[in-house]
Parts: C-alpha cells; sequence; structure tokens
C-alpha cells in the first residue's frame, strides 16, 4: 500500500542539513512539516526545526502527538474533566458528544492494585477482590468513558502496567492514518511514558491537563530543546545488570543538568544492547530530568518487534519508511549535539540508589558503611558494627534491645527504646521470635515497568531465586515480599521457565499486575511489624526494582528506600537487611552451617540468555494481547452508567464533577497584579510532588480522613489518595499533606503551615480555607527542582484551589511548571543565585507581586515586594515562567481546559 509522507529526505536534497540533526529533532520536525497550517503551526516553528541550535533557544515549537497513554491515577481525573466540560457544554446548550478525544487515547488500569495480601498463592486473588471492591466507583466512570466516549480505549485491571503495554503492545513505531505514514508519537499521564522511546518512539510524560489539551485537538508549546548525546561503549560486565546501568546513567546524567532537556543515545553499545535495555534507560528520564532519552530505530528494534508478535506487515512499514525519511539508525552518522557525555559500560559495577532519591547513587560494596553515616547524619543514631548479623548481640540476655510480644492482635507489653544506639525491638510472634532493627528490611518489591518489562533481569531474579531455595535459604520472616509483573508475558515465559515456583519458594508470589510499591501501593506492614516500627521508631527500610523511592512514597512507616535490580532485591530479601557487605559477606548459612555467598547463587549471562531463549515465545504476547481489552469476569460483570451524559453521583466519595469549569463566563476576566498576599508554605530544595499531592494512604486524623469519616467511610475503606483523584474534596485536602514534608514556617512535620493573623499551626487544608474566608491570596516559597518527580495533575489542581496565586522558587521540574500554567498559577524564578533565604525572606512577609496586569510576555520579570511586620521591604525581580505566549493565554482564562472549553461555546453563547 501506498502513504504519503512529510518528506525529510526532499528537505536534505534541497540543500538542509537534515542528517545532522539528531535524531529526535527530526521527528519534531516530521511533526511539524506534516501539520504545517501556517496558523498554530507556521513557517517560524518549522526553521526553527530546520535551523535547530545546538546551543539552545528561546523559540517555542509546537508538538501534535499521534496518540494519548494514560494510567488510571491520573486518567480517572482526565475522564472526571472530560465529563465536566460534557457538563457544562450540556447545560449552556451545546451538544455534549462533541466533546470527545480528537486523538486516540489508550487508558491501562494498572496504578490501583494494592499489595494487602502477600506470600501465599491466594495473593493475587484477594488482591484484584480488594481492588474491585475499593474502586468500583472509579471504574465505573472509566467503562462509562469506554462507551460514551470515541477514540478512547480501555485497559482493565489485571492486564499490567501501561508503559510495559505501550513497549510490548500499542507502540507501532510509525502509524499509517487516513492514508499517511509518520512516526508513532505519544504524550501519556505518567511521567514515566519515555520508556517507549526505547523502541525509537518520541514520547514524554505530561500532567493530565495537558495530556487532555492534546486530546482535545490542541498543539503542545514548548522550548525547543537541546539534545545531548549520550554515547555508549563497552558491554555491561558479568555480575551487573541492566539495573546498575540505568542507575549510573542516572547520576552521570543528574549530576551534568539536563532538565528540560532531549538525551539521544549513540555509540558502538547499541549494536548489542537490546530494546529491552534500551527501555529500562529510558524509562528513568524523569530521574534524570530530561524530556526524553531517545533510542533510534535500527535492527535491534525489528527483532524485538518481531519477537512481541507485530504483524510482518508492520515491521516492513517500519524498516521501508524509517530507511526513506532518515530515520533509520546505522551507526556512522555524523550528529551535531548540545553536548557528549560518555560511559562506558565496562566500568559498571553492583549499584542501588536511595535512600530518598533515585539520583543517590550508592555501590553494593559501599552500602552498609552509607547507612551508618546516614543513620548518623539524618537520625543522630550510632551505628554499632555487628560482627554476626544474623544473631545480634542484643538478643543475649541482659542486652539492650527491648522486647514486646505480639500475639492475638494484643500487645502483652511495652515497648522500651534505646536512645543512644541503633535502636531495636524483639518481637515473639506465635512460634516465631526475631528482631527488627535499624537497617531491617521490611519490604522486598519486584515491581515496576522498569524492571518488569526486561527479561534479563526479571528471569535472572528467578534464577538467584532457585539457587538460593537449592542451598536452603529462605527470605527472612519479617520481609514483605511481592512479585508484580509488568504483564502477563512475564507469568508466562517465568511458568514455562519453572521458575515461578522457586520465587514462591522465597514468598515472591504474583500480587497483581501494577505498579504496586513503586507508586505507594504498598499495602500495609504486618501488624506486628507495623507496631514495632512505630514504638520503636526504627528507620526501616524497603528494597525494590523500581523507579521512585521518595519519601514516603513507598510505604509511610518506611524511611530508607533502596533502587535495585529484582536479582538483588531477591538476594537482600534473604539477608533482611541493608546493612551488609553484599558481595563479600554471607547471605546467610544452610542447614548444616556453611556460609552461603551471593557468588554462589548469581547466575551468569549465559545461563540467563539461554533460558530466555528457551522460555520466551511469540505466541506468549499473541495469547496476552489478542484479548487485552476483554478484562476478567469482575470487568464484564460491572455494571456502567450509559449515555453521552455521566449521571453523577452525589454522595459518592470518589467521583464528583470537577469545580473548574461550572458557569463558566463566556470571556476570561482580566489579569490582575497580586496583592497583601500571605505565604502558605515555604520549602526547601527538591520538593516532590509526591510531597505536594501524596498517591498513598492517609490516616484517619489527617484532614483527608476526617473527611472520610465525616462522609461515613470506615478507615478500612478510605484506599489512597491516588484513587480518590477523582473527587476534589478529598484531593484538595491532600495537598501538601505529605507526612514528611517540612515547612519552614512551622515547626511542625507534615502538612501544617502557620495562619499568621491569629499565629495558630493548622492543616494547610485548614489555613488555605480561613485565608480564602478572608480574602488573602497565597504564594508558595521553594528552592531548587520544585516540582520533581510524578507528572501529577493533581499537585497543580490542589494548589489552586487552595488559593495560591503564585509559586516562587529557585528552578521547577518541567511538568510540574507546565502544569502550574495549566492551572492558572504562576510560576516564578527568583534571581539567577538568589534565594529566599539570601534575599533575607522568613515566610513571616506580606507580598505584592506587579507586572501581571500588564504587558505578560513570556519570562516577563515581575516586581515583588515583601513586606515584614515592621515595615521593612524587601524588593526584588523574579522571572515569570511563562515560557510561550500560548502558555499566557492560558493563564489569562484562568487555565488550559478552560481555554479550550471557551472555545467550544462561542458558538452556544
Amino acid at each position: 500500500m501506498k502513504y504519503q509522507i512529510a518528506s525529510l529526505k526532499k528537505l536534505e536534497d534541497e540543500g538542509k542539513e537534515v542528517s545532522k540533526l539528531p535524531f529526535s529533532i527530526r521527528i519534531l520536525l516530521e511533526n511539524v512539516l506534516r501539520n504545517h497550517d501556517n496558523f498554530a503551526i507556521t513557517d517560524e516553528h518549522l526553521d526553527t526545526l530546520i535551523y535547530w541550535n545546538p546551543a539552545g533557544t528561546d523559540k517555542e515549537i509546537p508538538f501534535k502527538p499521534a496518540r494519548v497513554l494514560m494510567q488510571d491515577f491520573t486518567g480517572v481525573p482526565a475522564v472526571v474533566d472530560m465529563a465536566s466540560i460534557r457538563a457544562e457544554v450540556i447545560r449552556k446548550g451545546g451538544d455534549g458528544s462533541k466533546i470527545n478525544p480528537a486523538i486516540p487515547v489508550d487508558l491501562v488500569i494498572d496504578h490501583s492494585v494494592q499489595v494487602d495480601y502477600f506470600g501465599t498463592d491466594y495473593s493475587y486473588h484477594n488482591n484484584v477482590a480488594l481492588e474491585y471492591e475499593r474502586n468500583a466507583e472509579r471504574y465505573e466512570l472509566l467503562k462509562w468513558g469506554q462507551q460514551a466516549l470515541d477514540n478512547f480505549t480501555v485497559v482493565p485491571p489485571g492486564m499490567g502496567i501501561c508503559h510495559q503495554v505501550n513497549l510490548e503492545y500499542l507502540a507501532k513505531g510509525v502509524i499509517a492514518r487516513d492514508g499517511w505514514a509518520f512516526p508513532d508519537t505519544l504524550v501519556g499521564t505518567d511521567s514515566h511514558t519515555p520508556m517507549v522511546n526505547g523502541i525509537g518512539v518520541i514520547a514524554w510524560g505530561v500532567g493530565g491537563i495537558e495530556a487532555e489539551a492534546a486530546m482535545l485537538g490542541q498543539p503542545i508549546y514548548f522550548t525547543c530543546p537541546q539534545v545531548i548525546g549520550l554515547k555508549l561503549t563497552g558491554k555491561i560486565p558479568p555480575g551487573c545488570t541492566a539495573t546498575d546501568m540505568v542507575l549510573t546513567i542516572t547520576k552521570l546524567l543528574r549530576d551534568y543538568g539536563v532538565v528540560g532537556k532531549f538525551v539521544e543515545v549513540f555509540g558502538d553499545a547499541l549494536d548489542q544492547l537490546s530494546v529491552t535495555d534500551r527501555a529500562t534507560i529510558s524509562n528513568m528520564s524523569p530521574e534524570f530530568g530530561c524530556t526524553v532519552t531517545y533510542f533510534p530505530i535500527d535492527g535491534q528494534t525489528l527483532e524485538y518487534m518481531r519477537r512481541t508478535n507485530r504483524s510482518a506487515e508492520q515491521i516492513e512499514l517500519v524498516e521501508e519508511y524509517c530507511k526513506e525519511n532518515l530515520l533509520w539508525r546505522t551507526g556512522k552518522e555524523e550528529i551535531v549535539y548540545s553536548d557528549v557525555l560518555e560511559l562506558d559500560l565496562d566500568t559498571l559495577e553492583p549499584t542501588v540508589s536511595g535512600p530518598k532519591r533515585p539520583q543517590d547513587k550508592i555501590l553494593v560494596k559501599d552500602l552498609s558503611p552509607q547507612f551508618s553515616f546516614l543513620l548518623e547524619k539524618e537520625y543522630r543514631r550510632n551505628y554499632l558494627p555487628i560482627k554476626n548479623r544474623q544473631e545480634q548481640a542484643w538478643l543475649s540476655e541482659g542486652g539492650s534491645g527491648s522486647e514486646f510480644t505480639y500475639e492475638d492482635q494484643h500487645v502483652a507489653s511495652g515497648v522500651e527504646v534505646e536512645t543512644e544506639d541503633i535502636r531495636s525491638v524483639r518481637i515473639k510472634i506465635k512460634n516465631k521470635e526475631y528482631v527488627l532493627s535499624d537497617g531491617s528490611i521490611v519490604i522486598a518489591a519486584i515491581t515496576s515497568c522498569t524492571n518488569t518489562s526486561n527479561p534479563a533481569v526479571m528471569v535472572g531474579a528467578g534464577l538467584v531465586a532457585r539457587k538460593a531455595v537449592a542451598k536452603g535459604l529462605r527470605t527472612k520472616s519479617w520481609v514483605k515480599t511481592s512479585l508484580a509483573p509488568g504483564s502477563k508475558v512475564v507469568t508466562e515465559y517465568l511458568h514455562r521457565a519453572n521458575l515461578l515456583e522457586d520465587l514462591e519458594a522465597l514468598r515472591f508470589h504474583t500480587v497483581g499486575y501494577g505498579c504496586t510499591s513503586c507508586i505507594g501501593n504498598s499495602g500495609p506492614l504486618p501488624p506486628h511489624i507495623a507496631e514495632a516500627v512505630d514504638k520503636g521508631d526504627l528507620v526501616v527500610a524497603s528494597v525494590l526494582s523500581g523507579n521512585r523511592n521518595f519519601e514516603a512514597r513507598v510505604h509511610p512507616q518506611v524511611k530508607m528506600n533502596f533502587l535495585m535490580s529484582p536479582m538483588l532485591v531477591v538476594a537482600y530479601a534473604l539477608v533482611g537487611r541493608v546493612d551488609v557487605d553484599l558481595l563479600n559477606e554471607p547471605l546467610d548459612y544452610d542447614p548444616n552451617g556453611n556460609p552461603v555467598y551471593l557468588h554462589d547463587i548469581w547466575p551468569t549471562q549465559q545461563e540467563i540468555l539461554d533460558t530466555i531463549n528457551a522460555c520466551l515465545r511469540v505466541e506468549d504476547f499473541k495469547k496476552v494481547y489478542d484479548v487485552i481489552f476483554d478484562g476478567g469476569e469482575d470487568w464484564k460483570q460491572l455494571i456502567a452508567p450509559q449515555g453521552k451524559n455521566f449521571s453523577w453521583n452525589t454522595h459518592s466519595t470518589y467521583v464528583q464533577e470537577a469545580p473548574f469549569f461550572k458557569d463558566i463566563s463566556s470571556e476570561p476576566q482580566p489579569t490582575a497584579d497580586i496583592r497583601d498576599a500571605r505565604v502558605l508554605l515555604y520549602l526547601g530544595d527538591s520538593v516532590t510532588t509526591d510531597h505536594i499531592s501524596p498517591a498513598g494512604s492517609f490516616k484517619p486524623e489527617s484532614t483527608a480522613g476526617q473527611y472520610l469519616l465525616s462522609k461515613e467511610v470506615a478507615f478500612k475503606d478510605f484506599n489512597s489518595y491516588g484513587s480518590r483523584r477523582g473527587n476534589h474534596e478529598v484531593m484538595m485536602r491532600g495537598t501538601f499533606a505529605n507526612v514528611r514534608i517540612r515547612n519552614k514556617i512551622t515547626t511542625k512535620e507534615g502538612g501544617y503551615t502557620t495562619y499568621f493573623p491569629t499565629s495558630e499551626t493548622l492543616s494547610v487544608y485548614d489555613a488555605a480555607m480561613k485565608y480564602q474566608m478572608d480574602n488573602t491570596s497565597l504564594v508558595i516559597l521553594a528552592g531548587k527542582e520544585y516540582g520533581s518527580g510524578s507528572s501529577r495533575d493533581w499537585a497543580a489542581k490542589g494548589t489552586n484551589l487552595l488559593g495560591v496565586k503564585a509559586v516562587i522558587a529557585e528552578s521547577f521540574e518541567r511538568i510540574h511548571r507546565s502544569n502550574l500554567v495549566g492551572m492558572g498559577v504562576i510560576p516564578m524564578e527568583f534571581p539567577e543565585g538568589e534565594n529566599a533565604e539570601s534575599l533575607g525572606l522568613d515566610g513571616t512577609e506580606t507580598f505584592d507581586i506587579t507586572g501581571i496586569s500588564t504587558d505578560l510576555i513570556p519570562h516577563k520579570l515581575l516586581e515583588v515586594k515583601a513586606i515584614k511586620a515592621n515595615g521593612q521591604i524587601i524588593s526584588f525581580q523574579a522571572k515569570a515562567r511563562f515560557d510561550s505566549a500560548i502558555e499566557i493565554e492560558y493563564y489569562r482564562h484562568g487555565g488550559i481546559l478552560q481555554y479550550v472549553l471557551r472555545g467550544f461555546l462561542k458558538p452556544a453563547v
């Protein structure tokens, strides 16, 4: 079949040096060339890309993705917004059925399964049952969308993680549509959307707000990026994995600084680097801080497509199109990059990252001394080396450890803890007795799309388990173990290799097909473990094969979280502690008293490769993905509302009509300066979207918990913040409610602030509501990398609903900055080299911000006056981080969706 193309080769023939452009810039160029209309997409946009400046530019370019990918945490509020926009159009006499995605949208329900049950053969069944019980109202909304919205598909629960499903099935490489062939591109409402860069697809994470605008036909505008070339040479050495490689790259790129940039990978190593290894790297793009980490299409790409059951016709189209249109990697390119970084893979060593950030790389050999350093630095506890960690000194009679007995849900005796040295608690439960202490591992999770899409590390984990079982080893009793594959294909090949039974022998039973621990759905710790941690004030750890380990994300009781390969997760679960020299100390002793070391159970690369070749089959992908949209019986029996207009249940605590669009005016109000604003929070560096809008569980005494209790929702049915993103009442109360957030204008850790008119310490939500009653505008002061982490639209939506008009920070992460603009909040940057502290601000001031009401342009310097109680005025200029003219229009309308909605309403008004 013949297709039209937007020809890059023709531009090259006309003398434009397209072949010297990075592949990622070529794809953006093709996108602009194909969608050029000389209105929204102009000749200037074309020239910006044809004559791309490696040194960078402040010129904006448009991007119209071919499709959108969503997961349910971010997808539910997006569908709520779509339904709410429809409702407002209908109220104003318009045709709500015209509100549909303009491009295909795939929503994968993968963020809601929680690890309540683990370590048993019934874990998966019981977790799925609980998932449906907790989330029926949300799923009814999504099933409504499946039938009511055009261009919208839903992958039901229990089928896989959106990024792995995207990599293995949804991604086409090249799309044929309406007589045209063009590169497969997308944006996703999850920050790890770049994972599909590994198969040659340009994609990145955006907030749900920006994604909805793309769904409704709006181009995404952003500053034309620099492209950093990452040259990889050598091979991954024996004893190392793709995870060690990606954690090393994370550190390398974070140290260099690639926020807002593209990264493109080249070098001899790509000739052997599989797509799944590439995808492991691309997945971590948000941890690097970059927008994409792109791998051009080549022979490895086609081989992966064959192994994952793409059709021969599709593979032929990809190869022919890419070779014809200058998008095929030969390895002989002479590309000009903004800069080049190099990594020799031969230099890799076993690596973990933690305990709070993915870029905090620690070599496995250094984890024990690093733990001791962190324990002293962060928690003021002296670490006592333990000669034999299997028979710890405090177990002996007269030792300094404290003790309690846990039986039948009752604590028989109180707990006393050490106050000087490492803390420990002795636990007796039924026929077991052990000690939990600082450094104990309480969660070991093989989870997350980062690694579960890679057969090398998943098969490797199974082989580690097999060898450990053969040596007579078992995981420690206090470790909550879990296996959450990214797709059912993983289960197919692990089962065929007989590795599932080895993992299950170590209690790594499948608990669900979703993000689980990486998104904060670790589920509760066993009651006796949870009580020991709380009463002993223990600094316990998790080990997980994920991509996120921010404070309180994995579990609110777990203070240290370490990312690592699935193989190392199994190994550390055998030891039960992080303060070990895993490379040189015994993992444990076999039943005959002989030491077993890591090298005794570590498979060779050839063993892993042979096993993969024997167990991974093309028919597995066909079997799984032929029925991907069908779902299980629970989904088929779920009764959802019908019709084009969603029927809102006013009693629902999960789904409520969004407040942003009700009774919207036909024209926006004029922009206004900010006067007499108060500081709601004064925050430091590296405040993540988890700090701003946590996704995990919350307690009854929290503001959100009190709201649910008032609605007669029992604590056991609270679920998580992430699951309740369809209800703004919960999410407003959860904004800035992370238990580890540190607000400098109050001494109380967690989601608290000072209400200055009375000097009361209140929850952030309660204070914000009081300020709203006073008609007082609010600002936030912050440090570097404000809003890093997941592409969480409620971090911006909640900020807006609390009454915050501006966030003044040293720097912003890309997605959150965009989301703030998309919700009508001004992101502002302190002058270069300055911050709140250096300017003499303490957060008690009132703020006037002028320059908003007139002549607002991208990057305009706004005048800020901070007035102290004694009348002293601190004046400075802060840059308004509107990065394009269209973003000013979004702000003027109160947000990007309001801008789009007013466009729909114009004929009806």
